[in-house]
């Protein structure tokens, strides 16, 4: 069965906790795809240099990496597997494509990983490999895709963890549903069109061609988990998409996947 690859704009850690037309439409994709293989995650808050860490443990805890939210969110546990064997295998498609990968034994799961984990499968009965994210440029990032692609035809869903739009020093906390900036919609739309598109030269550029792109893009570690899904992308995939919106004015919280057209499409 090939499954698709998905990127998640993961938001606030306190969409954890929440009920609302995002966490549903997370959930009810990921009800979809509860006989994976595994979920191979690549998000924005595990990005570093040299070769690519993949997580390769039987188990390990979750990492609370956020502050200043309710008690509650550090109290929630996600006790998912893990799958050594395929985190083998990943590290050793990377090491043919060209890029070197190492196993990682000790880290834990992120914030960008665990929660949409459980939103999408809350009794954590799907094993996940959280592949790290190279600091690299988005050509670079599109080829790690190119390179972990393959696994989707191996009942294994490949997911990326971002933000289209991710400004920290713009978000009005205040206002979880308030007015949405306009530079913020329109770098959005113009993100949305061009993978609909297949625009896929143009998005490499977007610092250049993008409208707004300093403001909603002002650190790359949130929109680079795209590239990686974009690389994953087979030529006769659609684009679904699974929740489009903003959150505190300009947080975009817009959510895609590829999938494999059906003949009854």
């Amino acid at each position: 069965m090939v499954l698709p690859a998905v990127f998640v704009s993961h938001g606030s850690p306190m969409i954890a906790v929440e009920n609302d037309h995002y966490t549903r439409a997370v959930r009810e994709t990921g009800q979809r795809y509860q006989d994976a293989r595994a979920v191979v995650i690549v998000s924005a808050h595990w990005q570093r240099s040299g070769p690519v860490r993949v997580t390769a443990w039987e188990h390990a805890p979750i990492i609370h990496d956020f502050g200043g939210f309710p008690q509650e969110l550090f109290k929630l546990e996600y006790p998912a597997p893990g799958l050594p064997k395929l985190a083998e295998e990943l590290a050793a498609a990377l090491e043919s494509a060209g890029q070197p990968a190492e196993l990682d034994m000790h880290r834990g799961l992120d914030h960008g990983a665990w929660i949409p984990a459980r939103l999408a499968w809350p009794r954590a009965q799907v094993p996940v490999v959280q592949v790290a994210l190279p600091a690299a440029e988005p050509a670079e990032l599109f080829e790690l895709g190119r390179a972990l692609r393959p696994f989707r035809q191996q009942n294994v869903l490949l997911m990326g963890s971002g933000g289209i739009v991710h400004n920290l020093r713009r978000v009005r906390f205040a206002h979880e549903l308030g007015p949405v900036d306009r530079w913020a919609e329109e770098f959005d739309t113009w993100v949305a069109e061009h993978i609909e598109s297949g625009a896929t030269e143009a998005l490499f550029a977007y610092r250049e061609t993008a409208p707004h792109a300093d403001i909603a893009v002002p650190t790359s570690e949130h929109l680079d988990p795209l590239f990686v899904t974009l690389g994953a992308r087979f030529d006769a995939d659609r684009v679904t998409t699974i929740y489009e919106g903003f959150r505190y004015g300009n947080l975009s919280m817009r959510s895609f996947l590829f999938d494999e057209k059906q003949v009854s499409d």
